[in-house]
């Protein structure tokens, strides 16, 4: 039985209608067929009635990738759903990831080298050695099980899959990411590496929801790596979090995080609470919702307000500020 659902999956034949949008799973062991490991399913979500119908009364195709990388532990096939969905309303083709996010990047936190952080991530994005926890343990990505080769082939894929929705778009002539035609965008530690990438790659938006967190407690300072040149403009940074949320960072370190890293440079941050869209402009937008009594930074309060942002619980109640967030 197990044997039949996997076939099941790498077959591509389930699609799911939600809202006008397709929702496909793809194994990524058949956009590759030399992955052994990480194999859950990546989700692409897409509206055919923008992308390939062309409706003039819906969205105008954006010929724009939406990259969404979940948070520590999550699986790309459910997450931020409803989100990924209306980014694909808006005209956005989606892909929600599955890469290597098992251990959380606040394992760097307590590391002297002020570039753990950075270099934790790029393992992750690019494929590659870092070491973390004062060098006592290692965290070893191969190139074909990183961030950047499994979007890479699985766009390939979905081109020779399903041509008609012009995936090639998304790449250079090599095969490569064409990497001003994606936006990046993650819960927790995908909002870390969407930033990470927005800064190393010139990209067409960069979201994090839940993030950036990189704040080291050994040396009292946010992660060295904010401070680095950007390949991407930093008017094209946008941050959304609960003023509540004290994983990986307190609130008050992650403030110190957004400006190291320039979200706050174009203006002053937006309550989305008190504020209505276009929320002046703000690159940097907060919310107290819902409210919560947080005791221990593990605890389910905690929990629940570091997951809020892109809760697709929340998902009536956000609808405005990700639509904002994604067409500002």
């Amino acid at each position: 039985m197990k044997l039949l659902c996997i076939a099941a999956l790498a077959l591509l034949l389930t699609v799911e209608a939600r809202a006008d949008v397709s929702t496909a799973l793809v194994l990524p062991s058949e956009a590759d067929p030399t992955v052994k490991t990480l194999d859950s399913p990546h989700a692409v979500y897409v509206n055919r009635d923008i992308v390939v119908g062309k409706k003039p009364e819906l969205a105008k195709d954006r010929h724009q990738l939406l990259l969404w990388l979940t948070g520590t532990g999550g699986k790309a096939a459910t997450a931020a759903k409803a989100f990924c969905s209306l980014a694909a309303d808006l005209g956005y083709h989606v892909v929600s990831l599955t890469y290597a996010d098992d251990i959380p990047a606040s394992a760097c936190s307590n590391d002297p080298d002020p570039k753990s952080f950075e270099a934790f991530r790029l393992a992750i994005i690019q494929g590659g050695e870092a070491t973390y926890q004062e060098g006592r343990k290692t965290l070893s990505i191969a190139p074909s099980e990183s961030i950047e080769v499994r979007l890479a082939k699985l766009v390939r894929h979905l081109q020779k899959s399903r041509p008609e929705e012009a995936w090639a778009q998304f790449l250079e002539e090599d095969g490569t990411l064409k990497w001003e035609t994606i936006a990046v965008a993650g819960q927790s530690q995908g909002g870390g590496h969407a930033a990470l990438i927005g800064v190393k790659h010139a990209v067409a938006r960069v979201l994090c929801f839940g993030a950036p967190k990189d704040y080291s407690k050994r040396l009292r300072a946010p992660a060295a790596w904010y401070g680095a040149a950007s390949a991407t403009p930093k008017d094209r940074f946008f941050a959304f979090n609960h003023r509540q949320d004290p994983l990986g960072c307190t609130p008050e370190q992650l403030v110190a995080n957004l400006k190291a890293l320039g979200f706050h440079a174009s203006s002053e941050p937006a309550d989305v609470d008190a504020e209505s869209p276009p929320y002046h402009h703000a690159r940097v937008l907060f919310t107290r919702y819902p409210d919560v009594k947080v005791a221990d930074k593990w605890d389910d309060e905690a929990k629940i307000a570091h997951r809020s942002a892109s809760s697709t619980q929340h998902a009536d109640r956000w609808k405005q500020v990700w639509t904002y967030l994604l067409t500002e």
